[in-house]
């Protein structure tokens, strides 16, 4: 398998001739922030918006506080999350931690080698 990576994101080019598959960052990104907010004790994304109401304006705004980086089939992932009051911090970071790394490299056959989990805030509206 031949990669070419781009601005845009990672060519994957296969020999067997069939064409080629293109992942753009943005995807990588968008799968990182769904499985983050997926945890249970995960608020949101950046501490901006709540999950029901990137129901109600889409979900391209869900992909704020997370930055991603590919290069040669390897991913690193930052995340910025707001975490709900009364979590324990370090177990929910390290679910998200293996959530966003599962999820990414199911779906895109990449290699994650990192998922850096920052507290942007604390959800205590309950």
């Amino acid at each position: 398998m031949d990669n070419e990576l781009s601005k845009q994101g990672l060519d994957l080019r296969e020999d067997d001739g069939a064409g080629s598959v293109k992942i753009a960052d943005g995807v990588v990104a968008m799968i990182a922030a769904l499985a983050s907010t997926e945890v249970n004790g995960v608020s949101s994304m950046n501490g901006n918006l709540t999950h029901e109401l990137l129901n109600k304006i889409g979900y391209n705004n869900l992909t704020r506080g997370v930055k991603v980086e590919v290069f040669n089939k390897c991913v690193k992932i930052d995340l910025a999350i707001i975490i709900e009051y009364g979590f324990n911090i370090p177990t929910t970071s390290k679910k998200v931690q293996e959530k966003v790394k599962n999820a990414i490299e199911s779906m895109t056959g990449l290699e994650v080698t990192d998922v850096n989990v920052r507290i942007a805030g604390v959800d205590i509206k309950k």
